[in-house]
């Protein structure tokens, strides 16, 4: 497994930030060739994916790992947090920087990243070629969970999903605890525990405790459980996906179940669970992540 040294790898990717859509949109890039868009997920930010760059950026890409509102780096305005709002700051960053002048690019999604991945390539599908999305639900398109209390299992995987919905009560209790809130979630949603090194969570705690950055990063899930959210997403799940799709789960995390919702939402689908691989794949199984985006985009 590929180790984080940061000296080697900023002497091949750089920060960039562009101006769309009236925010400030932070990002890091490098390699050259066909691009491919990485979106990272809750609470984190381009880092996620910083196992993974190198090695696509190795096999001739350009690799452009982004902040979307509200995460990392980027600004962190009151609003705008519907995927509406956030499919449209992708299509208008990908215009910003040259990604589609030669045609649709590549785009891989994580968590919420899936999420926005997803609006993306439904709201704006002449932007890309294949979409791969990693361990999500897709609110409003995924079936809901039974009703009832639920396992033990099925509680330490979702708690957060109601936890991040209500009003004022997170902040309040996540403030000045942002590191330890951090760390009971890598630790109880990954598998590979020793993936996310304490110097990785210094970088986590770091832009997770800006200001703005907890009510930015809640923002996501208030607003697509909301009922305008939900029935953005429900017309959204309407459109079926023209372009190939890849879709895949962790043994420890969603399993099959975005496979499954791909299948009725998309012509052209594959995927599969990646064993042994809890929800934090790109950073636990960095190898095998980056060889799923290699094959499935090189064809």
């Amino acid at each position: 497994m590929p180790t984080f040294s940061p000296d080697t790898f900023w002497n091949h990717f750089h920060h960039g930030s562009a101006h769309v859509n009236g925010v400030r949109l932070h990002y890091v890039e490098g390699g050259s060739g066909a691009p491919i868009l990485l979106i990272p997920g809750w609470p984190q930010s381009w880092y996620a994916w910083r196992l993974v760059m190198p090695l696509l950026a190795a096999n001739g890409r350009r690799v452009i790992a982004i902040d979307p509102r509200g995460m990392g780096d980027s600004d962190k305005p009151a609003s705008g947090y519907d995927l509406k709002t956030i499919a449209a700051d992708l299509h208008e960053f990908a215009n910003a920087l040259g990604l589609l002048k030669d045609g649709p690019l590549d785009v891989a999604g994580h968590d919420i990243g899936t999420w926005i991945g997803h609006a993306y390539a439904a709201d704006w599908p002449e932007d890309i070629r294949r979409l791969a999305l990693f361990d999500a639900a897709l609110p409003g398109i995924t079936p809901p969970p039974p009703a009832g209390i639920p396992s033990a299992e099925v509680n330490l995987r979702t708690w957060h999903f109601p936890f991040n919905r209500l009003d004022d009560l997170p902040e309040i209790l996540l403030q000045g605890h942002e590191r330890a809130f951090l760390n009971y979630l890598f630790h109880t949603k990954a598998i590979n525990r020793w993936a996310i090194t304490p110097a990785d969570l210094d970088e986590y705690e770091r832009v997770f405790s800006a200001p703005g950055a907890v009510r930015a990063a809640l923002s996501y899930y208030r607003v697509a459980f909301s009922p305008d959210g939900l029935a953005q997403s429900r017309a959204r799940g309407e459109k079926t996906l023209a372009m190939p799709v890849l879709a895949m789960g962790a043994e420890h995390g969603v399993k099959d179940v975005l496979l499954n919702t791909l299948r009725n939402i998309a012509t052209d689908v594959r995927g599969g669970i990646l064993q042994g691989c809890g929800h934090y794949m790109p950073e636990e199984m960095p190898d095998a992540v980056a060889d799923e985006l290699l094959r499935f985009f090189k064809t």
